[in-house]
């Protein structure tokens, strides 16, 4: 029998305890043992709970019990999960954890002390949720050179755009029913900042180049400058605007960048909408892969956590995410990056854009007093240098 300890009973911690309850059975058939919650940490009480014959309040009843083998984190956060987590590995205990935030920061030194004590560290669900994207990378995609992993990374942002989109919501108003439905927290900022999804990339690009990528050195902007005014202008071209998170190299170069991208229908992503995620890695040899599903919600996220459980029980002290070293990658400026640009002038500036931005495309979206412009490919310092003399509305970038 193996017996895991799950720390933190919130959203995920909760679904973790049921997935192993109520598929007891399919997870004894899969892992080769029969697999139970031992302990359930948590500062709080939960009187009438189940959860109540296994809650504990001391981290330390969990890290001296010898027959405790795997530790679940779902916690959130960097501390206290990352000290629990890191002492948890020393006393020789795998780690599952769905936390994005702890993985993006401390994910290689997390992954060395596992190697030191030939335990595993594996956190499939810290990205994609219940999408399947890690452990493809680093199993299915190993013969492959990856050059380019690009994605729509969180469901809350991608929920609040599509109702922009299909029902001319605007953004206060699809936020507030985003959090009405459960798909956005009451202090949504990580996710509509654009921090959830650069963490999320951040992870995925140390993994393919082996190398730390510090989420703290990604280009990140969120959605909330987007309008309805931008539908128009993108409903106009027949386009879409997800928030996308695009890592890549080019030229022994390494880029990152999270922001709204205007993206085109002969693109996959253009048809991934509501709290949808989709994921896009490009091989030099597999060509592009697309994974798609649920990126979030408790049942999705739980079920990964546990396959990571179960891959556990079935490897013991196999570290099966080599994972990435120390060593900082770094990231190139993105102003040289090259790409197309929608820019919003008011109308007496159209003549000196016209100037400044030789070739572009007038957009006219029926919007009073203003005027859009798609512009030719173009590398981003330019198109920043040639926009600052200009009174800009907004502008985006166009997906390549």
């Amino acid at each position: 029998m193996a017996k895991i300890a799950v720390m933190g009973f919130g959203t995920i911690g909760s679904g973790v305890f049921d997935v192993v309850n109520t598929n007891r059975e399919i997870l004894k058939k899969t892992s080769g043992e029969e697999i139970t919650v031992k302990y359930v940490l948590d500062i709080r009480e939960f009187p009438g709970h189940p959860v109540e014959k296994v809650l504990i309040h001391d981290v330390d009843t969990i890290l001296n019990d010898p027959e405790v083998t795997v530790v679940v984190e779902t916690m959130g956060g960097i501390e206290p999960a990352f000290t629990f987590v890191k002492k948890a590995l020393e006393a020789g205990k795998s780690v599952a954890t769905s936390n994005k935030e702890l993985v993006a920061k401390k994910g290689s030194e997390l992954l060395a002390t596992a190697r030191e004590n030939h335990v595993s560290f594996l956190f499939e669900a810290s990205v994609g949720g219940g999408i399947p994207i890690i452990r493809p990378l680093l199993s299915c995609l190993t013969a492959d050179d990856i050059q380019e992993v690009n994605g729509i990374l969180n469901g809350t942002t991608n929920y609040i755009l599509t109702k922009m989109n299909q029902e001319g919501t605007d953004f206060d108003a699809a936020l507030k029913e985003a959090q009405d439905n459960g798909f956005a927290e009451r202090k949504p900022e990580a996710d509509i900042e654009g921090y959830d999804a650069c963490r999320k990339i951040a992870i995925l690009m140390s993994l393919v180049l082996g190398r730390r990528v510090d989420f703290e050195d990604i280009h990140t902007e969120g959605i909330t400058k987007i309008t309805t005014r931008d539908f128009a202008y993108a409903n106009k071209l027949g386009w879409a605007i997800k928030l996308l998170a695009d890592g890549w190299k080019l030229d022994d170069k390494v880029y990152a960048i999270v922001a709204p991208f205007l993206v085109k229908p002969e693109k996959p992503l253009y048809m991934v909408n509501d709290v949808f995620n989709g994921i896009m890695v490009h091989g030099n040899m597999v060509d592009d892969v697309m994974f798609y599903g649920r990126g979030a919600g408790k049942d999705a996220t739980a079920s990964a956590v546990v396959g990571d459980v179960v891959d556990i029980v079935k490897n013991p002290g196999i570290t099966i995410y080599e994972g990435w070293e120390e060593e900082k990658q770094p990231l190139s400026d993105i102003g040289g990056a090259c790409r197309q640009f929608l820019l919003r002038v008011k109308c007496e500036d159209a003549e000196k854009a016209e100037a400044l931005f030789a070739g572009a495309e007038k957009i006219d979206a029926g919007i009073p007093g203003e005027v859009g412009y798609l512009t030719q490919t173009m590398p981003e310092s330019e198109f920043n240098k040639a926009a600052a003399s200009l009174d800009v509305i907004h502008s985006i970038r166009v997906q390549v």
